[in-house]
């Protein structure tokens, strides 16, 4: 998931927003967070690297290779694409009410913020006909790039959660690793699934997007159609809801910065409407639908430890 916003207005669906369009669709499209991706029963520790001190390192290696937090003050450094978690803290595996998923990846890190936003998320859901949360990523116990699937989810403030309920017992080890989570959108991508789509969805999104501490929701823009045709006269939050490519699996959640974060980056401001005019209508134009095939992009290496915040150093470098 990345953090650069979509064009919005008649006057960016002209020949150079389309152009963009598909320059960011060829850009981003690996970087999407897929929740089908799998896990795997027995994770392997990734083997040392050769020269950790090189500059030339990808930051990605360096803080995917870190299995538990920073032993240092709570708080979230930098942007959500360009930054780190000190002091992180984990979500429970299990609740009452959310399971997490994927468990060999070991995603579910988070500033407290974000752990206490998704147990009172899981607690309000069965009060909208949502039975429970299925957790997918959030961020690496110190933040930071992550070796596949996200470009955000960097600073313990962004939390995947499926488009599919908790079930009403305990996955095992196995369906948390491999089972798929449910496809909302229609095959020809103008809409939801009407054979799948609920009154449920729409409420655990709104139940989230009015909590104070979320900045932004994200997710396909034909989840975004059907939730600005099915919210009825309460739609304060849906300016909340932003569609972006992909998500069309899960929703995306990213909370605003914390208190006690100086160093955070704040997400930038929407616009004051609720997203379901011009700005929606861009994402079924035919350039962004159909995107004419381009070269293929070369994989990335990603950002290094000096493109981010000095202080993700020491928090990279903290026992």
């Amino acid at each position: 998931m990345t953090t650069i916003e979509a064009p919005k207005g008649a006057t960016r669906r002209n020949t150079v927003g389309r152009a963009v369009a598909l320059v960011l669709a060829t850009l981003l499209a690996p970087q999407v967070a897929r929740a089908q991706d799998k896990g795997t029963l027995n994770p392997q520790p990734l083997p040392p690297l050769a020269k950790p001190d090189d500059p030339a390192t990808p930051a990605k290696e360096l803080f995917g290779r870190k299995s538990a937090p920073a032993n240092l003050q709570t708080r979230t450094i930098g942007f959500y694409s360009k930054g780190c978690l000190a002091g992180g803290v984990a979500l429970p595996i299990n609740g009452a009410t959310w399971q997490v998923m994927r468990l060999s990846r070991n995603r579910n890190w988070g500033h407290p913020n974000l752990v206490q936003f998704l147990e009172r998320l899981a607690a309000q859901a069965p009060k909208t006909g949502w039975h429970g949360l299925l957790v997918g990523d959030m961020s690496q116990p110190r933040g930071g790039p992550m070796l596949t699937g996200h470009a955000s989810h960097q600073v313990g403030l962004d939390a995947d959660i499926w488009l599919t309920p908790m079930p009403n017992r305990e996955l095992t080890r196995e369906e948390r690793e491999e089972m798929s989570a449910t496809m909302i959108v229609a095959e020809d991508r103008l809409d939801v699934d009407p054979q799948v789509w609920t009154p449920a969805h729409l409420a655990v999104i709104r139940a989230a997007a009015k909590d104070p501490q979320v900045a932004r929701i994200f997710v396909n823009a034909a989840i975004k159609k059907a939730l600005c045709r099915d919210a009825g006269t309460d739609r304060g939050w849906l300016g909340k809801v932003q569609p972006w490519w992909g998500h069309d699996f899960h929703f995306h959640v990213r909370l605003i910065c914390p208190s006690d974060s100086a160093e955070c980056t704040p997400q930038p401001p929407r616009p004051a409407d609720d997203g379901c005019g011009q700005e929606l209508a861009y994402w079924f134009t035919d350039a962004v639908l159909h995107p004419r095939p381009g070269p293929a992009a070369k994989p990335k290496p990603g950002p290094k430890m000096a493109d981010l915040p000095a202080a993700c150093r020491q928090v990279l470098l903290a026992p």
